[in-house]
Order: C-alpha cells, then structure tokens, then sequence
C-alpha cells in the first residue's frame, strides 16, 4: 500500500484510506448515539422491577379503557378516540387504514358430480348434466395496516367467501371515516 495510485488522475489530492480520526476516539454516535438520531424516545412499556410495595411512576397519561367499540377489525378495534392494537394504543385522528386483499377463489367440479355423471351416461346421455355442478372455494387472507402516531400495525382475516374483502372494505372505510372526524 506504499506505492502511488496509477489510476490517480493528474492533480487530484492522493486518497487515503482509513478512519480520519486520530487512533482511540470514538466514533461518530459510540458508546452514545447522537442526539436526535434513531429511534424516538418513548417510555418502556414494560414494568420495572420493584421491591415488594413499591409503586411503579407511570410514564404519561394512562391509555382511556371505556367506552364500547366502535369497530372492529380483526385484532384492531376502534374506541372512542383512540386505535387499541396488540402493539399498543395509537390515536384515531389522523390514522392511515390500508387493505389488501390476498385471497383467491376457485371454481371446479365436485367429485360427486363426476361419478353421477358417469354412472347416468349409460343410462342416458343426461348423465353429463352432472358435469356443470360447480364448487367455489375462497382461501388465502385479506391483510389489514393502520398507521398513526409513528406507530404501525398489522393483521390477517381469513377470506371464508368471495365477499369478505367488500366486508372489510366496507369496516375499513367506516374507520376512515371516524379517523378524519
């Protein structure tokens, strides 16, 4: 690494590599992150260990329990001014509700009309009738994402039928509408 950079071009300061910092000073944010960089400061939403009679200081304003659900969508529900998820409790204003449907439904024929087709086509030719029977099943998830607060949360529904995604869409926009209030 002593000899010159034949690729250098004619005037350019020589590149050196390595720290620009004398050797043993810290880095840019260790042992300490900058201020203002990486994740909000939020308090813990765990309890601290006490000794026995020794209550905990609740950081900030305790979460409102009452009040009946307004909606509810999968494991999201909505109360009164605030979302209420397994991550948390995010405010209702301003709250952004996204859907997608990953579901699918299928059409086939059911097993039980091709072997009543088969056993009514040497009776007679009506047998094949019994090959227009059709089963539809729905499978797959419609995936639910409500954003506020600088927090986010997901949930899967299961699809039963072809409808469920209108019925989730129709829940979603009743929570929109309550978010924009």
């Amino acid at each position: 690494m002593t000899e010159p950079n034949p690729y250098a071009a004619d005037g350019e300061p020589e590149y050196k590599w390595g720290p620009t910092q004398p050797p043993g000073t810290p880095a840019y944010g260790y042992p300490n992150p900058a201020p203002g960089y990486g994740y909000p400061n939020q308090p813990p939403t765990y309890a601290q260990t006490q000794p026995a009679g020794v209550p905990v200081p609740i950081d900030g304003a305790p979460a409102p329990m009452g009040g009946q659900p307004l909606v509810s969508i999968g494991d999201i529900t909505v109360v009164g001014d605030s979302i209420v998820t397994p991550a948390g409790t995010l405010p209702l204003r301003g709250a952004v509700w996204n859907a997608t449907d990953m579901s699918r439904t299928e059409e086939k024929i059911p097993a039980v009309a091709i072997v009543l087709a088969i056993i009514f086509f040497f009776a007679c030719l009506l047998g094949l009738l019994f090959l227009l029977m059709k089963e539809k099943t729905t499978t797959g998830f419609i995936q639910v994402t409500v954003t506020s607060g600088g927090k986010h949360h997901s949930t899967m529904i299961p699809a039963q039928r072809p409808e469920t995604f209108q019925m989730v869409m129709g829940q979603i926009n009743y929570a929109r509408s309550l978010s924009s209030m």
